[in-house]
C-alpha cells in the first residue's frame, strides 16, 4: 500500500524512510487518528552513537540526546523527536 503525499512516496503511515537528497536524513508520514503530518528528522551524514553505542563517549551522547529531548519524545508520533529517538537512537 504505497501512499503519495505532496509528491513523495511512502510505504505506509508511520513507516520512516531515508531521504538521501533532502536536508534531513529521514522522513515519515505520521498518522494519529485522522491527523496526517509529514515529519522530517535527523541530521544528514551523522555517524557514531546510535542504537549500539560502544565507547563511553557514545553512551554519553545517547543519554544526553534522550535527556535533552525527553519532553518532545513523550509527545508521541506527531513529533520529530519521537521518530529520531525510535529510528536513530
Amino acid at each position: 500500500m504505497a501512499i503519495t503525499y505532496r509528491g513523495e512516496r511512502f510505504s505506509g503511515y508511520n513507516k520512516p524512510k531515508k531521504t538521501p537528497s533532502a536536508k534531513k536524513s529521514h522522513a515519515v508520514l505520521a498518522k494519529d487518528g485522522s491527523n496526517v503530518k509529514l515529519i522530517r528528522f535527523g541530521q544528514q551524514g551523522v555517524s557514531g552513537a546510535g542504537k549500539n553505542p560502544q565507547t563511553a563517549k557514545e553512551k554519553a551522547r545517547r543519554r544526553s540526546f534522550k535527556a535533552r529531548h525527553a519532553k518532545n519524545i513523550q509527545r508521541g508520533k506527531m513529533s520529530a523527536a519521537y521518530w529520531a529517538d525510535k529510528v536513530k537512537w
